[in-house]
């Protein structure tokens, strides 16, 4: 007996430490839907996240508030967005939008855009000859 209690008391303690691990890491993950798996939800007042492309063509800006469609594959959703999008917000990027979904449409608050890690001037700001930018 003593034999297999060296193996069996370490064995049920790891177990137990994975397992608590797991299920607080599982808790702490944040989850995204797609504009698909938002079209087939129910209208709700809980948060969520949006995940896909801004549909080239479709961003209206109006005050302080930005319409646009974001799409993946096969499905479109409409966006508004309250509040001042992000410099980099253009069509064609990818964002993740946090907000609600009211059947329709959803009602951003939040948004987070995708970029690369390559900075690249203003074509008018950059200076061939110098090699740097003008304006400050």
């Amino acid at each position: 007996m003593k034999r297999y209690a060296k193996f069996v008391i370490p064995a049920v303690l790891i177990i137990g430490v994975l397992g608590v691990a797991m299920v607080n890491l599982s808790s702490s993950l944040v989850y995204y839907n797609t504009p698909e798996e938002v079209m087939a939800r129910e209208a709700a007042d809980s948060r969520l996240r949006l995940a896909g492309r801004v549909t080239p063509g479709s961003v209206v800006e109006q005050d302080t508030t930005v319409l646009f469609a974001v799409e993946d594959c096969d499905t479109a959703v409409l966006v508004v967005h309250s509040g001042v999008p992000p410099q980099l917000f253009s069509e064609g990027i990818g964002v993740v939008l946090e907000g609600t979904w009211n059947g329709d449409v959803f009602a951003s608050d939040t948004m987070l855009v995708k970029h690369d890690e390559q900075y690249r001037a203003d074509a008018e700001d950059y200076d061939e000859d110098l090699h740097t930018c003008s304006g400050s």
